[in-house]
């Protein structure tokens, strides 16, 4: 499956046939509606600022594949995200499940 915003290159006829051609299901997110996209849109906003207008060459789709996949693991574990406090994404959920386990102990130690 693809999600996109409803803009003229995602409604067109030619990516509708290319998009069928390879059996991927089309989403869409609501007419003028940002906040569908937000998460992916802030995604691409920073993936685009940190990697791609920093090349200084032109790179093949095997360097490529291997940029995303360090960036998203970059992304994840490692970049400090100002929505959790300055703390990666994975660090943010770690702590969200330690907290949620201490709750969770603390309710089976309470006497009621």
């Amino acid at each position: 499956m693809v999600h996109t915003d409803q803009g003229s290159q995602f409604i067109s006829n030619d990516y509708r046939k290319l998009i069928a051609h390879w059996s991927i299901k089309q989403s869409m997110s609501r007419r003028g509606n940002c906040w569908d996209n937000a998460v992916i849109e802030s995604f691409f906003k920073s993936f685009k600022t940190e990697t791609i207008y920093q090349l200084k060459k032109i790179i093949s789709q095997q360097e490529m594949r291997w940029l995303v996949s360090e960036y998203m693991g970059h992304y994840n574990h490692i970049r400090p995200h100002s929505s959790n406090g300055y703390i990666s994404p994975a660090k943010f959920e770690k702590l969200r499940l330690d907290r949620l386990k201490e709750i969770e102990e603390n309710l089976g130690t309470k006497k009621c």
